[in-house]
């Protein structure tokens, strides 16, 4: 199983692994501080360098209980020592990206009691999508000052890990419409906004609101009956 260095330290740019496979999806590692996706972030990118040679990756998943790395380039041998570099200024940006969408969330669940039913996420811009009857430009301006009221906050961002069972007496840690945590998993990792909001997530964020900058809504729109959309970017403070 390979160890998801990012789920304790979200700030690993750079981290020494050995190579224990090399299959048709991609380099396996013992370690590794490439995110692999999921919850709308995408996975990271970056290189892997070995004796005097390295190789890009362009996609890194999940295999099993193993996490590859794909390359187009050469491939070191099983066994090999190697060094991995996060592309860190396109992680950073979804760090803040992502924690930015928690303050959205946490801000729009606190005000209005409405859960999320889709999101997505690219570096620096993403969307949103909440159980809303109705939606405006007034409600979008409300949203974006709220938001970056708490972002000026200087909040800390604590993450944690409670037992399944615990977490199940806790629906709030759910904001999706529809739960979608694995039922096999045993423990539920969280990320704790400090006084605003508690979810269940495995992405990687920033560790205090302030480092998120500032964030504007760049668009609202109606997707169904009860399911408003909005859009946002971030930017430097």
């Amino acid at each position: 199983m390979t160890d998801l260095l990012f789920h304790s330290d979200a700030y690993i740019k750079e981290f020494e692994a050995i190579v224990t496979n090399v299959t048709d999806d991609g380099i396996i590692l013992d370690r590794t501080a490439f995110y692999i996706g999921g919850g709308g972030q995408p996975h990271d990118v970056g290189v892997i360098k070995w004796d005097g040679t390295e190789c890009s990756i362009s996609e890194v998943g999940r295999s099993g209980t193993d996490i590859f790395h794909k390359s187009d380039g050469p491939i070191p041998s099983i066994g090999q020592s190697v060094i991995g570099l996060i592309n860190w200024d396109r992680r950073y940006l979804l760090m803040r990206t992502h924690t930015a969408l928690h303050i959205l969330c946490g801000v729009v669940w606190r005000d209005y009691g409405a859960k999320v039913t889709g999101g997505d996420m690219q570096p620096g811009s993403a969307r949103m999508d909440f159980e809303l009857d109705s939606i405006s430009s007034q409600f979008a301006q409300d949203i974006e000052s709220s938001v970056n009221s708490e972002i000026s906050q200087n909040r800390p961002i604590v993450v944690g890990n409670l037992p399944r069972q615990e977490a199940d007496v806790h629906p709030d840690l759910i904001r999706t419409k529809i739960n979608l945590l694995p039922h096999n998993i045993t423990e539920v990792r969280t990320i704790d906004i400090t006084g605003l909001d508690v979810q269940a997530d495995g992405g990687t964020h920033v560790s205090n609101t302030a480092e998120v900058g500032r964030i504007t809504v760049v668009g609202h729109e109606s997707k169904g009956r009860i399911n408003k959309r909005l859009r946002i970017t971030i930017e430097d403070a």
